[in-house]
């Protein structure tokens, strides 16, 4: 039985921060569950940069069905927790059952990986202070008031917590997040 990955997202997530590391984790045999406020048919969006716009701009991405309500989550049937970025954690750490889950992983020292606006979701249960970690470069002052060091770098691995700035970051995250992955919960 292979182990499995929660990920916890909603709609507005980016894209690609769900469906890349979904993608990759499934191909290197783990489970990879879809966590959302509700079970529902989820809509991503695409975040991209364009001429003349001071910030990135958002469109409509992919949709995709949550596997489970995030409030029906077991932590324990799982050995890893990925939090995608996009608007999706903004709305999210709001969500005391969404927070009660993220601190179980936390408090077990899991293997976490999050990217982009992820950050902000275990920023809401302190899980950020004193460590070292990345984000959306936009983020660095989030990071810092929620104790963290920032730094501004493709991914940053701080024990269990593997995190990563956005989209364009995604082979560095990945590989490094599967280091972890392999050492704390190996497929086989």
């Amino acid at each position: 039985m292979a182990p499995k990955i929660l990920m916890v997202t909603g709609d507005a997530a980016e894209s690609l921060e769900v469906l890349y590391p979904y993608q990759r984790l499934s191909e290197e045999g783990y489970e990879v569950h879809i966590a959302a406020p509700s079970r529902k048919k989820l809509q991503f969006v695409v975040h991209d940069f364009e001429d003349g716009f001071d910030t990135y701009t958002e469109k409509a991405g992919y949709t995709w069905p949550a596997d489970l309500a995030i409030a029906d989550v077991d932590p324990g049937q799982y050995v890893a927790l990925v939090i995608p970025g996009g608007r999706a954690p903004e709305y999210l750490r709001n969500d005391p059952e969404l927070r009660k889950v993220l601190k179980s992983f936390f408090d077990s020292d899991k293997p976490v990986a999050q990217i982009c606006h992820g950050p902000l979701m275990t920023a809401a249960i302190d899980g950020l202070s004193g460590r070292r970690v990345t984000a959306y470069p936009a983020l660095e002052l989030d990071m810092q008031a929620a104790g963290a060091s920032y730094r501004d770098a493709e991914v940053v691995v701080d024990g269990s917590l593997v995190s990563s700035r956005a989209w364009p970051d995604h082979p560095a995250w990945m590989r490094e997040f599967l280091t972890v992955l392999r050492d704390k919960a190996p497929v086989g």
